[in-house]
């Protein structure tokens, strides 16, 4: 089973190197952790599923794996989903400032 984990924040804005990091820089390193976080939900969410499979077509599998690769796919998706909603909210946010 692998181990469902989140890049730490650090890891999103700490520059490389001791020079600024560019805006286009910024927006990169932040795709690429966002891509990498989803990979990581879908790949728990299909791994999730397939153990349900196997359990409801009577393959040999313990239940308790099952019950917890299910809990841990439905804590990243949580997570997932309130990352998105504070990402929303701070957009919301950022669009009622006036200039």
């Amino acid at each position: 089973m692998n181990k469902v984990t989140f890049a730490p924040v650090t890891q999103i804005i700490k520059p490389t190197e001791n020079r600024p990091t560019t805006p286009f820089e910024a927006q990169n390193n932040f795709a690429s952790v966002l891509k990498d976080s989803i990979s990581k939900l879908n790949e728990a969410q299909f791994q999730s599923d397939q153990m349900t499979e196997k359990l409801a077509r009577g393959e040999k599998v313990d239940l308790h794996n099952v019950m917890i690769t299910a809990q841990k796919a439905s804590v990243s998706l949580a997570a997932t989903m309130e990352f998105r909603n504070k990402a929303v909210e701070a957009y919301q946010e950022i669009m009622r400032m006036q200039v």
